[in-house]
């Protein structure tokens, strides 16, 4: 049990930074929405600092929040893959900026980033978790900023089942 609570730790911290990484990629790709995607690349590695700092210093004693995480390590290895395989073929050939919005959107509300984010919302008195949304600061709801900045932008949001959605 204990092994696939570290394995589940170490796939949501590999999860942001594969993340980060095809932010980076579209933080190059469009230089109208340049800042934008910047600082999502920077909350996304903060979310993996913040998760790995968790995991050394909470995890040994058995104090990791465990709402932190996805239940599911198949999901997360599977998000991770995707993001892996969409970096490699935004790289060789950059989607529109509507599929890049839409694939950010997609990832910001799968199982591991949904978890995360239901986390860093979740009224507590628990202290450990005070000080883990304390440390996240402002880093909150990639989704809703997403929706935003589309509809702000005109940057049409599909439907997850669109045929034109799936690279």
């Amino acid at each position: 049990m204990q092994e696939e609570f570290s394995l589940l730790i170490d796939e949501s911290i590999q999860l942001e930074h594969n993340i980060a990484k095809l932010y980076t990629i579209f933080h190059a790709t469009f230089p109208e929405d340049a800042d934008f995607w910047w600082q999502l690349v920077l909350e996304e590695k903060n979310h993996a600092a913040l998760i790995r700092a968790g995991k050394e210093s909470f995890a040994p004693i058995g104090k990791f929040p465990v709402e932190l995480l996805s239940s599911s390590l198949q999901k997360l290895r599977d998000a991770n893959k995707k993001a892996v395989a969409l970096a490699r073929k935004c790289l060789d050939t950059p989607p529109s900026r509507e599929e890049a919005f839409n694939i950010a959107l997609e990832f910001e509300q799968s199982a591991g980033e949904i978890h995360f984010q239901r986390f860093m919302e979740k009224k507590t008195d628990v202290q450990l978790i005070k000080i883990f949304q304390k440390l996240n600061k402002d880093d909150k709801n990639h989704a809703t900023r997403l929706r935003s900045y589309m509809e702000k932008h005109g940057i049409r949001i599909r439907k997850p089942n669109d045929d034109a959605f799936r690279r």
